[in-house]
């Protein structure tokens, strides 16, 4: 029993510790698979009946299916947790009494909120964004909601809250100010800060990076931009990133870029595991079945140290062919796999220590004298051109991208 035992203990913790997976809501139990080009598919017995009906038979059956893919966490919306009413009056009460449902079914099964986030984005109210509108009448209505999905997150114990900012960017550049719409913006993370604290609220700040779609150009364009904007305002203390590989993808990059640019800045803070079809140019919200791409994902938060208080977060949703109701449990039980193998891949790597070791050594001139400087930023210009006098034309050496990848995929 304890060898068993110990073939789910990876560098002194438990695998369910590293892979904190959570179902989201809005695609596994809201979504129809309908697309632009086609009608509804899927065809759900909680959809069904009056909206506040069909919401508490949709939330019972969601704790149903996270009690059976025994998961630990889960993910939502404010709106597709419960129906918006005619008046944010409404709308509070309708959430209020989903989530007291809610919270009767995390006090019976165990199972948490991973995060919370506002649906600050489907409305015809923000069409022209919600933060970054034109219109302060707008940007306070998104501040009332974000105050009341806040409300909600201490009420049910999410653990992390994440901003998406969906329609904070613009279609065309001739009618939008940028640098107004950009302090606006911040002004608005500040305000959910402030209110953060005053009540309490214990969880940490998210934002998810997205280049476009819906909008032309997101501000949230990529982990960068995220990094760069926060610090800019002064906000990088107070946030970390949730990342998207699907969205990393869209604005050009690899699979990992995003994950690994995050975690070099210590700005990793959860990641929605999805992927996406890069042939296509459009977010497809796949179930990850790539053990190349969780590898390096899985190898990226193993050196960090993990992602707590995120998660692997999946926010994918079952091709719109997939009409059975076991293509739900088949996608996410398939996923899980694929980054429990990925996750035993990346400790392998980093406990060989192979590759670490041929990095260590492509950047050991840094390790002494003027390298030495360099590295800790003391070295001049004057200093760089008396070593050149002295040594001359540098001897350079193979990058070797062959011999790492051959070495890489030797552990997949």
């Amino acid at each position: 029993m304890a060898a068993h035992e110990d073939f789910f203990v990876l560098m002194g913790r438990k695998m369910e510790d590293w892979l904190r997976f959570s179902v989201c809501y809005w695609h596994s139990f809201c979504g129809t698979g309908a697309d632009p080009f086609g009608a509804p598919t899927l065809h759900r017995p909680w959809n069904e009946g009056a909206p506040m009906d069909s919401a508490k038979k949709r939330l019972r059956a969601a704790f149903e299916f996270f009690t059976k893919l025994g998961v630990k966490y889960y993910t939502f919306h404010d709106r597709d947790m419960a129906p918006e009413g005619s008046t944010l009056e409404e709308s509070n009460r309708n959430l209020d009494e989903i989530t007291d449902l809610a919270l009767q079914l995390q006090s019976q099964t165990g199972i948490q909120v991973l995060w919370v986030t506002c649906n600050l984005f489907a409305h015809q109210r923000y069409m022209n964004g919600a933060a970054t509108n034109p219109d302060c009448h707008v940007l306070a209505y998104a501040g009332a909601q974000l105050k009341k999905g806040l409300d909600t997150a201490k009420k049910l114990g999410a653990e992390n809250f994440v901003f998406w900012g969906g329609r904070e960017g613009f279609l065309s550049v001739h009618n939008t100010d940028v640098a107004v719409e950009l302090k606006h913006m911040a002004n608005f993370f500040k305000m959910a800060v402030k209110y953060k604290d005053k009540i309490g609220l214990k969880c940490q700040f998210l934002i998810e990076p997205k280049p476009k779609e819906p909008s032309k150009h997101q501000y949230d364009y990529d982990a960068m931009s995220v990094i760069a904007f926060l610090k800019h305002y002064g906000l990088e203390s107070h946030f970390k990133l949730n990342i998207e590989p699907n969205h990393t993808t869209l604005a050009g990059h690899s699979y990992e870029h995003d994950v690994v640019m995050a975690s070099a800045f210590g700005m990793l803070g959860s990641v929605d595991s999805n992927t996406g079809s890069p042939d296509l140019g459009w977010d497809t919200d796949q179930f990850p079945m790539d053990i190349r791409n969780t590898t390096l994902v899985m190898k990226a938060i193993v050196e960090q140290g993990g992602l707590q208080p995120g998660g692997l977060n999946f926010d994918a949703k079952v091709r719109r062919e997939s009409t059975d109701l076991e293509d739900l449990f088949i996608a996410h039980i398939g996923a899980m796999d694929t980054f429990a193998r990925g996750l035993r891949n990346a400790v392998r790597i980093i406990e060989d220590g192979l590759i670490a070791g041929m990095v260590k050594e492509r950047y050991s001139s840094f390790s002494h004298g003027l390298g030495q400087r360099v590295d800790e930023g003391s070295a001049s210009l004057e200093e760089m051109e008396a070593f050149i006098k002295q040594n001359g034309e540098p001897n350079v050496t193979s990058g070797k991208q062959e011999k790492y990848e051959s070495i890489f995929n030797h552990y997949i």
